[in-house]
């Protein structure tokens, strides 16, 4: 009998599932999927391009004990991901910068922002686009509402279906206005790329002699949970379960489905080495289509050909695969209702961005793993 099951194979669930094994413990793993690294999988095309079929992903962290971790199982190669955001057929950096700024307004009333912004929020610092819609200054006001409006309102409307103010401010605070001309979209200690690719890292995490890997298996087809009792292939499980897959199935829907957010990709090959002038350029309000990721780009590879996907959000319906919580006040008290029956399982962990009903990166991903793993009893 298994005394760890981890459901999901994704880099929460690998992660926790190598700590538990290399404390001597057998582990089974479980995974709908054919393929390892859950959304961030990945693959080599025909033209020896790296594609990721579910998004693009970038590692980046300032966690040294995630880097070193993860740096047991893959080289590395450095990356720093920069973002051009089409306004008003101006492509500008974003998050948005001094050079977005100079960009978009007259060089006189540009150089008058840059002055108000480094004496008020600081030369090099960064500021919410909410703080700064309520900043005294008027100018500053001024030109965050253009930012606002221009930039942020549009894009989140499509991509969530619902205006900024019904998401709080959680949603917001990830895209802040720099008061500098540092273009790299993330500023963390660590930015880079597996060299072989996610897939592989997640390979490596996972091969270890104390973990059973069933891929294809529907572990929720051999488990039900009844009365703070799991039971496993029908009988009382008195292992360790942890869970990474949505909260809602595990329970069987019993308080209904919690709302997501998902995206229908269109991948196409271009015969050019290069598409766009960088790796995403996102479109906030010219198409119906958030973002376009160009992937020879990510991985700083020179092609004769290049592959670039379109992403278009919509409603998750029950046979969509879920990407992003919806974080409205009302989505959470469901969410809560499923996290209340969970404590009636002892032996039951939530690990991961569905089962925690929360958009993570990958490195907290990474280091809510190292911490459950401290918290298991």
């Amino acid at each position: 009998m298994e005394k760890f099951i981890v459901v999901g194979a994704g880099l929460s669930g690998a992660t926790i599932a190598r700590l538990l094994a290399e404390d001597g413990n057998d582990v089974t793993v479980f995974d709908k999927r054919a393929t390892l690294g859950g959304n961030a999988y990945d693959y080599v095309d025909k033209n020896g391009i790296t594609v990721q079929p579910y998004g693009p992903h970038i590692f980046h962290t300032e966690y040294k004990d995630v880097f070193e971790f993860l740096s047991r199982f893959t080289e590395w190669r450095d990356y720093e991901h920069r973002v051009l955001a089409n306004v008003k057929g101006r492509l500008v950096p974003v998050p948005f910068n001094l050079t977005s700024l100079e960009k978009c307004f007259p060089a006189a009333r540009a150089d008058r922002i840059r002055k108000i912004l480094e004496q008020e929020v600081g030369e090099g610092k960064s500021a919410s686009i909410l703080t700064l819609t309520d900043h005294e200054n008027p100018e500053i006001r001024s030109f965050a509402e253009f930012v606002y409006k221009n930039i942020y309102y549009k894009y989140t409307k499509k991509q969530w279906g619902l205006s900024p103010e019904s998401l709080g401010g959680t949603v917001m605070e990830r895209v802040p206005v720099s008061v500098s001309y540092d273009d790299r979209y993330f500023t963390d200690a660590y930015q880079c790329m597996p060299s072989e690719g996610f897939s592989a890292m997640v390979n490596n995490i996972l091969r270890h002699p104390r973990i059973k890997l069933r891929l294809k298996a529907d572990a929720k087809k051999l488990l039900s949970l009844s009365d703070g009792v799991i039971f496993y292939k029908n009988k009382p499980f008195r292992g360790t379960l942890i869970y990474t897959g949505r909260i809602e199935e595990l329970f069987d829907y019993k308080f209904g489905q919690l709302p997501y957010r998902t995206l229908k990709f269109k991948i196409k090959t271009k015969n050019t080495a290069s598409y766009q002038p960088a790796a995403v350029v996102n479109y906030t309000a010219s198409k119906p289509y958030t973002r376009v990721s160009e992937f020879t780009k990510f991985a700083c590879e020179q092609k004769d050909k290049t592959v670039i996907m379109r992403e278009y959000p919509k409603k998750c319906g029950t046979k969509d695969m879920p990407y992003y919580p919806i974080p409205t006040e009302e989505n959470l008290a469901l969410y809560g209702k499923y996290a209340d029956e969970a404590k009636n399982y002892k032996n039951l962990y939530l690990l991961g961005r569905l089962a925690k009903y929360e958009y993570i990166n990958m490195d907290v991903a990474v280091r809510r793993a190292f911490e459950l793993y401290e918290n298991i009893e």
